[in-house]
């Protein structure tokens, strides 16, 4: 048998082996670039979970439904609350006295005092069953659209002043001076026969009337002055901002509908509401920007990643 001489071993192609990197590169590429697609709306995700205490632009259409559906549930609440008639009594007995030894009990001068002047008095009825609303859904939507940046902060200041003034209507029922047995207040709607508050004449029905602690008359009242006096521009406007609780507090005392420290209740609430406002947003509401800023169009670094990279092309021998 011959034996052949000078044979060589079959080596692979060259053209196969430089290629291969090329197509790992590639693939590696469509691999990573997948990832980063998957991973952008999880990184969305997530970015919203760490900062929901940022303000962000409010929505006008959302903002109205949720004042109205807000306050009907208030109003629902408050109004289910049950009429404890002997207890909001008793606990009117208790406060007038507690106010006799403090020295304060006042009220009942003051609301015979006001009650000659008759357009003062007919004024001040009116003043409560109106100014009340008016004035908060006015300073809502100056904020909403002069200081959006701040306004979420306000608002939850001012709905969880309103939530644990529920609370209060339930655990503490307490009937206005109006209502006490030889009380001897004078009831300035019924006497004069104007629409003066929801709890008198023709609307006794509609409203709980031994829920007069707190006074939300106050806590919203005092919502709104501070809010008016820390962001208001114009000095006069400031002045009105602090004139407003106060007035407030004269007209709810001269009608009868609340004792003095019904409106302390109404500043502890607004307290609470402001203390859950800054533990939301670490910060006072009128320290937050005044606008936020609008999302910017630029490329994102994860989508500039997405891309696979080229490796240039391999030379062939």
């Amino acid at each position: 048998m011959k034996r052949q001489e000078g044979r060589t071993e079959a080596t692979p192609s060259p053209i196969v082996n430089e290629a291969a990197p090329e197509a790992n590169t590639k693939q590696s590429g469509r691999v990573h670039g997948l990832g980063r697609a998957l991973d952008r709306p999880l990184d969305h995700v997530v970015s919203r979970l760490r900062s929901p205490r940022s303000p962000r632009r409010p929505r006008l259409w959302f903002e109205i439904l949720l004042v109205a559906v807000s306050y009907w549930v208030y109003s629902l609440v408050r109004n289910a609350v049950p009429e404890q008639k002997a207890a909001a009594l008793a606990n009117a007995d208790w406060l007038w006295s507690v106010e006799r030894f403090l020295g304060i009990s006042v009220e009942q001068s003051v609301n015979h005092a006001v009650n000659s002047v008759t357009w003062l008095i007919v004024s001040m009825n009116y003043y409560y069953a109106t100014l009340h609303f008016i004035v908060t859904i006015s300073v809502l939507v100056w904020l909403f659209r002069r200081h959006p940046g701040r306004y979420a902060a306000a608002r939850l200041a001012l709905f969880a002043t309103t939530a644990v003034a529920l609370l209060g209507y339930y655990l503490y029922p307490l009937a206005p001076p109006r209502l006490m047995n030889g009380g001897h207040f004078i009831d300035t709607v019924l006497v004069h026969q104007t629409w003066g508050s929801m709890a008198s004449g023709n609307f006794k029905n509609m409203s709980n009337q031994y829920a007069a602690m707190p006074s939300m008359h106050i806590g919203w009242s005092l919502w709104c002055g501070l809010t008016i006096f820390a962001l208001a521009s114009a000095p006069w406007a400031r002045i009105l901002g602090l004139l407003y609780p106060a007035v407030t507090l004269m007209v709810i005392v001269s009608t009868a509908n609340h004792f003095w420290l019904d409106a302390v209740g109404g500043m502890g609430c607004l307290a609470f509401g402001y203390a859950v406002s800054y533990a939301w947003y670490g910060s006072l509401p009128h320290r937050l920007p005044r606008w936020i800023p609008r999302k910017s169009n630029r490329p994102r670094l994860g989508a500039l990643g997405a891309q696979p990279h080229r490796e240039p092309a391999a030379t062939r021998r």
